[in-house]
């Protein structure tokens, strides 16, 4: 077996900046695609309101939710949109909660369901996926590695939705986002929940990502191997971390066509006694 090879089972990928590019101006576009769609509807009245108090809401939710590892609710961040614009009391910071029922009643029957829906499909009608994402996957899987998606994610659905619309279901096991889960990596129960998944122990897996602290630091803490993708966040609106000293990645790429020749599966016998000890 080669020393500078990883011998795994499974591979998970995160999903913003890994699989798909989500820069700042291409989030920016969907955010405005769907401010188009609200106007059309009669739902708002002025496009660059709905734009700066979406901003607004999007960065109190992180600085309020992120630290604590839990995930931002894009429902809620609407509600609290729709309820800047018709007038509530705003709270004047953050250690202010929002009045919830007064904001609540702000929107009307269906409308942020609606919306919600339309920033989807404006999602995943424009944000591309990098030109190595499927090739990695199809490669991959042929080669006999069980796959997943583990993602922080506002929105489960939205990754249901583009990987559906990719084909890449066929080539997936598991779709873990922290929607579902309730927590955003670098919590250990989002990596237990993809390891329950895959049905395979901590120890047989890599995730693959770029940022520091959820993706590396997470799953190293979790058990797993780590392979860290360099560069890839760049101007991006999502949370980011610096690199820890601390701690090491098992592998660092600088795309995801450099992946699978670093990694190679157990011989047949390792693998086979992996799964008797695995609960």
């Amino acid at each position: 077996m080669s020393r500078d090879r990883l011998a795994v089972r499974g591979i998970t990928f995160d999903f913003g900046n890994t699989l798909v590019r989500v820069d700042r101006a291409g989030l920016r576009g969907v955010v405005a695609t769907t401010a188009d769609r609200l106007l059309a509807r009669g739902a708002i009245d002025d496009r660059e309101a709905f734009l700066a108090a979406w901003a607004l809401e999007r960065d109190r939710q992180f600085r309020l939710e992120v630290p604590r590892l839990r995930e931002v609710d894009l429902g809620e961040r609407l509600v609290h949109v729709f309820a800047r614009l018709r007038g509530a009391p705003v709270p004047a910071t953050d250690d202010e909660a929002w009045d919830e029922p007064r904001a609540t009643a702000c929107s009307r029957p269906g409308e942020v369901d609606w919306a919600v829906g339309a920033y989807s499909d404006a999602f995943v009608a424009a944000m591309p996926p990098l030109p190595d994402a499927e090739p990695t996957l199809r490669a991959a899987s042929a080669r006999g590695f069980r796959l997943g998606v583990l993602s922080n994610w506002p929105h489960a659905l939205t990754i249901d939705r583009y990987v559906a619309a990719r084909d890449w279901g066929r080539y997936l096991s598991v779709v873990v986002v922290s929607q579902r889960v309730g927590v955003i990596k670098p919590h250990p129960a989002i990596f237990a929940a993809a390891a329950d998944g895959l049905d395979l122990p901590p120890a047989s897996l890599v995730h693959v990502g770029d940022d520091w602290a959820a993706d590396v630091v997470g799953a190293r803490a979790a058990g797993w191997k780590a392979a860290y993708l360099r560069g890839h966040q760049g101007d991006t609106p999502l949370p980011t971390s610096e690199r820890d000293p601390g701690e090491m990645a098992d592998l660092e790429i600088d795309s995801l066509a450099e992946l699978l020749p670093r990694l190679q599966l157990p011989p047949p016998r390792l693998r086979r006694r992996a799964a008797r000890a695995s609960p």
